[in-house]
């Protein structure tokens, strides 16, 4: 989702919760970009306290320190005001992702790997492949291959010493890969992934990948976890084949940490919050963000000064968490 600013002399700019929209004769409303089946969920209004086939759930974990939303889209109809895929989304925000250490993030850490073995059942003993999506050259897009740096595979010493030798030492069947992206390949991750699926046979997938949101405060401090599979470069407008149980043949679960939010986004928030607190007519608001929201802000992303130190740290926190999701010893 982006928005579109054409032929300013026939266009109408609309303010609401839902984002800042730009509509014109013949041209689709557009919405603020995002990732997050939470924010989507948000974007309704207050009043609108029920969407069919929406099913909303809330809870909180460490003394109220940890947020987790789990939002069901149950049917296409769901789906349509969503728009998003049928499927379970949950959703997991702390600012302990930042800022907590010693036992807090540890509790944080064993708290997403609770939701994340709800999201897989009893596939836990399963072979799993796991795909640490994005490009490691751009800092804000590199969680996804850091992740496997610091993962612990397995699929190798099942082949080597057999069944009994991973029984023994409580191991779980691992693999994992960083194929890249396709400017980097000239190959379709899904294409990648089908081919490896195909060959090693695994039971699960899990994509790990960089997201958008819509919103500054929950950059680095949230983690989304579906089992509806992942379209990688969606959130940054640059959608690519999507990874999912019909594209690649086995269920695909996402795990995803948002870590850009589109810049028009935070200057049409910014410049609404302070105009209406400065008095201004709803009229002046939409007239003054119509001169500074231009085309130039479209394909703008927005990241955090310190993102090369939360991804680094992120992307071992994942690590840490899919290594105590599928092998039972801790010490790895």
């Amino acid at each position: 989702m982006k928005i579109i600013i054409k032929k300013r002399e026939t266009a109408t700019l609309f303010l609401s919760k839902s984002g800042i929209r730009l509509q014109e004769e013949g041209i689709v409303v557009t919405e603020k970009r995002t990732d997050l089946a939470l924010e989507a969920r948000e974007s309704f209004p207050r009043n609108n306290v029920e969407i069919q086939g929406v099913v909303l759930e809330k809870k909180k974990c460490l003394g109220g320190q940890v947020k987790v939303t789990t939002v069901i889209i149950r049917d296409d109809a769901g789906s349509r005001a969503m728009k998003k895929p049928k499927g379970t989304y949950i959703t997991i925000e702390s600012h302990l992702m930042l800022d907590g250490d010693g036992e807090e993030r540890d509790s944080l850490l064993l708290c997403i790997s609770e939701q994340l073995e709800k999201m897989i059942h009893g596939m836990k003993q399963k072979s799993v492949l796991i795909v640490g999506l994005g490009n490691r050259e751009v800092t804000s897009d590199s969680l996804g291959p850091k992740m496997t740096d610091t993962l612990f595979v397995t699929r190798h010493l099942k082949q080597e010493f057999g069944n009994s030798f991973m029984e023994e030492n409580q191991y779980g069947c691992v693999s994992a890969i960083a194929p890249g992206v396709m400017a980097q390949t000239g190959i379709e991750t899904e294409e990648l992934l089908q081919g490896i699926v195909k060959k090693t046979k695994p039971d699960l997938v899990i994509v790990v990948d960089a997201l958008a949101a819509r919103s500054v405060k929950r950059l680095c401090t949230t983690v989304q976890i579906t089992d509806t599979g992942i379209a990688p470069g969606a959130g940054v407008g640059n959608r690519r084949k999507e990874l999912s149980k019909k594209s690649l043949g086995v269920p695909v679960v996402a795990i995803g940490v948002p870590t850009v939010v589109d810049a028009a986004t935070i200057i049409g928030d910014h410049l609404e919050h302070v105009l209406e607190k400065q008095g201004y007519s709803e009229e002046e608001i939409e007239k003054f963000i119509w001169e500074i929201l231009t085309v130039d802000t479209e394909n703008v992303m927005v990241t955090p000064k310190n993102i090369d130190e939360s991804v680094n740290q992120i992307s071992g926190d994942l690590a840490k968490v899919l290594n105590h999701c599928f092998q039972k010893r801790d010490n790895c």
